[in-house]
């Protein structure tokens, strides 16, 4: 019997000028709604109603569109989208995904106070984590051809984090919002998601720590997803915030309350060292090694987490009782404000141009 033929590679995607954009659409591109939600939610708690109530609206709207071109794009070009899903760069950009779904949510609940469509973006969202997570992290285990550290590694993987404690911090809200019999399960869950969610930072980071140390560093590798380094600890201690706040009606929480305040400090300290540290090597990229800088959809990684220190902060300061740290987060809010209003103009005028090149017939 003659040996059958070996198989042959995948055709490159040919996509048309109008639907190229589609094509090679960025897995993350959901950190839009990410960060939208974080800073809609940040107005909310500083009381800038109507910005907030716009924000959240807008953010509707770009959720929806994203949910269809994402339909779309694995719709038109699944080979491409399979490959985008198992690839060591690309593939945890999905988990923003989950992320956007879980701070919809808790939009949802606390601008809404629409329970109903809260608890149907909290359970996609824990739908697509359970997906994602065992689908990505098995796919990189098993595949056969692996890059190196130095190449396959980078602030992106910690969306997983992200993600994870975005289903911690809705899980709190929701449970903070309905009654038994879930009260104490929804609490439990939101402790266990926090509490996987920094084993895992800790995990990666400890990779992406030591590919900052000792491989070559050039300006292209430090994309703009290298600020969830800091986002990954804020939303950290966004959740952990909230679990203190709901230590009152969870017996067990009560009694682990020392514990979850000193890791809740532990997660905004850590979060708080990033940001000069981030600063600096921005300042390195663009000013020193004058790296462009010009709209990329990874960019939307860099406002959440400026938006996520703001809120984290705040929520951090009521649930301990501080009370010395309430301006801190209204600077950051207004940072990130500034932050998501340029990258916004860089996307529409990044979408004017793509529509201008479009063939007229």
């Amino acid at each position: 019997m003659p040996p059958s033929p070996p198989p042959r590679p995948l055709a490159p995607v040919d996509a048309a000028p109008w639907n190229a954009p589609l094509a090679e659409l960025s897995p993350a591109y959901f950190g839009l709604v990410m960060a939208t939600g974080i800073i809609a939610l940040g107005a909310h708690m500083m009381g800038r109603a109507l910005l907030a109530q716009a924000l959240l609206w807008l953010n509707l709207l770009q959720y929806a569109g994203l949910c269809l071109l994402y339909g779309l794009r694995a719709w038109c070009y699944p080979q491409q989208f399979g490959r985008d899903l198992i690839d060591h760069l690309r593939g945890p950009g999905f988990f923003t995904t989950v992320a956007a779904s879980g701070i919809l949510a808790s939009q949802a609940m606390v601008q809404l106070e629409c329970l109903p469509l809260g608890v149907a973006l909290w359970a996609l969202a824990v739908l697509l984590w359970l997906l994602l997570t065992y689908t990505i992290f098995a796919a990189f285990t098993v595949k056969q051809d692996k890059p190196p550290l130095d190449k396959g590694i980078s602030g992106a993987w910690l969306l997983a984090v992200v993600a994870t404690q975005s289903l911690a911090v809705s899980s709190c809200l929701l449970a903070a919002r309905i009654g038994q019999p879930l009260r104490l399960e929804l609490n439990l869950l939101a402790l266990s998601m926090w509490l996987w969610g920094g084993m895992l930072y800790i995990w990666m980071m400890s990779l992406i720590f030591y590919r900052y140390t000792f491989f070559r560093f050039a300006p292209s590798d430090l994309s703009p997803p290298y600020w969830i380094n800091m986002g990954a600890m804020a939303i950290s201690t966004l959740a952990g915030a909230l679990l203190i706040q709901n230590a009152p009606h969870a017996p067990f929480l009560a009694q682990l309350l020392p514990f979850v305040k000193g890791f809740t400090l532990l997660y905004w300290a850590t979060g708080t060292w990033w940001i000069p540290m981030l600063l600096v090597l921005g300042i390195w990229r663009h000013v020193y090694r004058r790296f462009p800088l010009h709209y990329d959809p990874l960019y939307w990684g860099a406002v959440f987490p400026l938006g996520m220190y703001a809120a984290s902060t705040w929520q951090m300061d009521k649930a301990m009782e501080f009370g010395f740290l309430r301006s801190l987060p209204q600077v950051f809010w207004w940072v990130a404000l500034a932050a998501w209003a340029l990258a916004f103009v860089g996307m529409l005028r990044r979408l004017v141009r793509s529509v201008l090149r479009w063939p007229v017939k």
